[in-house]
């Protein structure tokens, strides 16, 4: 279930905020971890106000680069990710969330996660399936 807030409206002040080290377009990445198992299941980006909404919440909210917009992950899919714990990296400049992937799916292709093709060789292979087809998860979204 979404956590309904407007994520514009969450202070995004702090001086915890300071303490990162935000590129020149005000971003960090974020690594969404399972808690459970340690598997990496996406990589995000997240300005201030992403993160801080995050906290307030306990669910994954990130920057959308495409849409220049917050993104509440599972807005359209449903899956949702709590997040039990944030943490920082050494240099200040990268974020860990961990997290339980509501639904079992982070990606948007219908996979666990987004990390599913191998390097063999010189070549590419997808070496992790589907869950779900994206056309199920998505349908009557706009």
């Amino acid at each position: 279930m979404i956590t309904q807030i407007d994520l514009e409206s969450v202070k995004a002040d702090g001086l915890w905020l300071d303490e990162i080290a935000w590129n020149e377009n005000g971003l960090a990445p974020a690594i969404a971890q399972d808690e459970q198992s340690g598997d990496i299941l996406m990589l995000a980006w997240m300005n201030r106000q992403a993160l801080a909404a995050t906290a307030a919440i306990g669910q994954a909210v990130y920057w959308s680069r495409s849409r220049q917009k917050l993104w509440h992950k599972g807005e359209s899919s449903g899956h949702v990710q709590q997040v039990s714990e944030i943490r920082l990296d050494c240099d200040a400049d990268a974020i860990v969330l961990k997290v339980h992937q509501n639904g079992g799916i982070a990606c948007h292709t219908g996979r666990v996660h987004c990390f599913y093709r191998r390097l063999r060789g010189d070549k590419w292979q997808i070496v992790d399936p589907v869950v779900k087809d994206p056309r199920e998860i998505y349908q009557d979204k706009p």
